[in-house]
């Protein structure tokens, strides 16, 4: 039995994640994270995007992202990604669309497609990034 229950309070921006893991010999594994996204650092004076691992296993990975500029048009060879935005406002490039993303908005990234994202505020944006399979970075194609 696998269950991953993602339960996002963006008005208080908290964020709780409880990852119920399948029976291994006959036991449970049961792993859960409790982190509140305001006390998440922010990006330096030089830091284009800061970014902060929050959970994960060999399912998924989830990450709160501070993107000063921009992130460049990339894509992931083997990973869906969904977005979550916390703060902020951005101009987003998901394959062949473009549309302004900003706080409370979701939305899912399909593998294989180019995506990119630049800040259209002084306020850096400021969002949760939820992959799946566990992301490493190595399928990460940079396509700019």
């Amino acid at each position: 039995m696998q269950e991953n229950l993602l339960i996002f309070n963006t008005m208080k921006t908290r964020i709780f994640v409880t990852i119920a893991m399948g029976v291994m010999m006959g036991l449970k594994v049961f792993a859960q994270t409790h982190i509140n996204a305001d006390t998440i650092g922010k990006a330096s004076q030089s830091d284009n995007i800061y970014v902060k691992s929050i959970a994960g296993d060999s399912l998924s990975s989830g990450f709160v992202i501070i993107i000063k500029k921009e992130v460049k048009l990339h894509k992931h060879l083997h990973h869906s990604e969904f977005v979550v935005v916390l703060e902020g406002e951005g101009k987003m490039k998901l394959g062949d669309k473009e549309f302004i993303i900003q706080k409370n908005d979701i939305v899912f990234i399909p593998k294989n497609t180019p995506h990119k994202v630049i800040t259209t505020l002084k306020k850096p944006l400021k969002v949760i990034s939820i992959q799946s399979p566990y992301f490493d970075g190595k399928d990460r194609v940079l396509l700019e």
